[in-house]
């Protein structure tokens, strides 16, 4: 895909976000219990993939409609949660445009 800066349109803005989970079926369920919230905060999902060597580390690309509002969402995130879901490590998150 070409930049959008390349043909003089408003870039958008994503964020991808990389990070291992114990159980992809069980961190999947928790991931999807939670697209009203991550719509709420201008979150729409575009891509989500699992690493072929290991299926238990997700990477996923949101567009992101408002920056501050993404940030203070993801600020806001309880940690339980993430422990209950199964993430092993602290996500790797990149905004991107």
């Amino acid at each position: 895909m070409i930049s959008n800066y390349l043909s003089g349109d408003k870039a958008l803005t994503y964020m991808l976000v990389r990070h291992k989970v114990a159980d992809f079926a069980r961190w999947k369920q928790i991931f999807d219990s939670h697209k009203e919230a991550q719509e709420k905060a201008g979150l729409k999902l575009k891509h989500l993939w699992r690493n072929l060597d290991d299926s238990n580390e997700v990477f996923f690309l949101f567009e992101v409609e408002d920056l501050k509002r993404a940030q203070a969402f993801l600020s806001s995130q309880d940690p339980k949660v993430k422990d209950e879901a199964g993430v092993r490590d602290e996500p790797d998150l990149y905004f991107l445009s």
